[in-house]
């Protein structure tokens, strides 16, 4: 691991902090937990594993062959905090992968379009473009049967 402030490479399995200048690694202060539960359902059992490792050798080509098809996807659920942490591990990233990421955080939806959704959904406007539909049709029907076309 390479020292922030002085540049300096060191072991992090002796710490978290630079045996040269003393700094502290962002990952000694960030307070994320990963962690993993990979709960199987197979056979009529039901078992709980706390890494891949932990699976058995049959259950786990299963596991590995279900998850890397089209269908299988990554759920991360973070609060405001969480957000930020992944924000500050996102920047760490090179450009192009950086864009790959903060893509669907960036596309936001026309201003004023769920503005006027919500207005056009209000009950007295629907009933006003309903009755204005109504008499409209009517008027229609009366201009049609009470005019000689030829």
């Amino acid at each position: 691991m390479n020292c922030r402030r002085c540049g300096k490479e060191f072991d992090a399995a002796e710490g978290l902090t630079c045996p040269h200048c003393g700094a502290t690694h962002a990952a000694a202060k960030s307070g994320v937990m990963k962690s993993s539960t990979i709960l199987i359902s197979a056979g009529g059992t039901d078992a709980v594993y706390r890494s891949v490792k932990e699976v058995p050798a049959l259950l786990r080509r299963k596991l590995l062959k279900s998850t890397n098809g089209l269908n299988s996807a990554t759920i991360l659920i973070a609060d405001r905090r969480g957000r930020e942490e992944i924000a500050r591990a996102i920047q760490n990233l090179p450009s192009s992968l950086q864009r790959r990421f903060l893509r669907p955080f960036r596309e936001e939806p026309p201003p004023n379009s769920e503005g006027v959704r919500a207005w056009l959904m209000r009950p007295w406007v629907r009933m006003a473009v309903a009755g204005l539909l109504g008499a409209g049709s009517m008027l229609l029907t009366w201009f049609v049967f009470t005019h000689k076309w030829l």
